[in-house]
């Protein structure tokens, strides 16, 4: 089976790695609009070659690993693809994409959500065993073909990725709490941090926590901004959330109800029993 690569950075570089080391296709070939991308690509070994729009269409599958506004853009160039390709979508929203895929491609389409990824970008991002023993989620597939979802689950269960179905609309609700939120909590942590008059003395004390928190704030403005306004309703519901929470947590502290506050931290400490 030959493998068309969207996007030669670290979802799909990586993924491409995981392709070969399983022995799951006969060719890897990518496709990737900046050519230092392509050049980097192709050192690194993780494609075999570079290919234009049409060689690409020729593959067997094609994944799709580029930002989310790029990808809804893609598709309608898909549209004339043999039935027996499989496309996916690696991108981080669902709903928006599926409602704007071409009729043309619904049969042979899995919208797929890796939960998995770092904040580094570019194809020297891309490492061994990203997606190994990390969860998938695979959204509305009521209209696949049996040889599209089976070739796709094949390929997700090989190398060792829990599976988990769900519709886009409560995908989306769901990535938004689990990621897109932290994703926001963290540019505006260091956001705040980088308005401080001192903020190199201010990063001079930091320790586990605030790295931790602030790590993912490295990652891509472009890419976020659109995932942001993918996800636009969602995204605000959550903030609204989280801003109760702070809110309660700060009249707390001028309060100096301190019993009550360590009562609210004590609920946030058994998320980790079911994580």
């Amino acid at each position: 089976m030959t493998v068309g690569i969207v996007g030669l950075g670290l979802m799909g570089g990586s993924f491409a790695k995981a392709l070969k080391k399983y022995n799951l296709v006969s060719e890897i070939v990518g496709y990737d609009h900046n050519e230092e991308h392509q050049k980097e690509a192709l050192t690194l070994g993780f494609v075999d070659k570079i290919v234009d729009l049409e060689d690409l269409k020729k593959s067997d599958m094609i994944v799709l690993t580029i930002p989310v506004d790029a990808i809804i853009e893609f598709n309608m160039k898909l549209k004339d693809l043999p039935k027996s390709t499989t496309v996916i979508d690696f991108g981080s929203t669902k709903q928006m994409i599926v409602e704007q895929l071409p009729k043309e491609l619904k049969s042979q389409y899995i919208p797929a959500h890796p939960m998995t990824g770092t904040e580094k970008f570019g194809p020297s991002a891309a490492v061994d065993n990203l997606y190994e023993n990390k969860t998938i989620v695979l959204c509305d597939l009521q209209h696949v073909d049996e040889l599209h979802k089976n070739r796709v689950i094949n390929i997700f269960e090989t190398i060792g990725m829990k599976i988990v179905y769900m519709d886009s609309s409560n995908h989306d609700v769901h990535a938004c709490f689990m990621s897109h939120l932290p994703h926001a909590i963290s540019f505006s942590l260091a956001t705040t941090v980088m308005s401080h008059e001192d903020p190199n003395s201010i990063v001079a004390l930091a320790a586990g926590g605030f790295k931790d928190m602030s790590r993912v704030a490295k990652s891509s403005p472009h890419m976020w901004s659109d995932i942001f306004r993918q996800n636009r309703k969602n995204l605000l519901h959550s903030i609204d959330l989280f801003q109760s929470q702070m809110d309660y947590a700060k009249k707390l502290i001028e309060d100096e109800d301190y019993e009550k506050l360590a009562s609210w931290m004590q609920k946030a400490n058994t998320l980790h029993d079911i994580l």
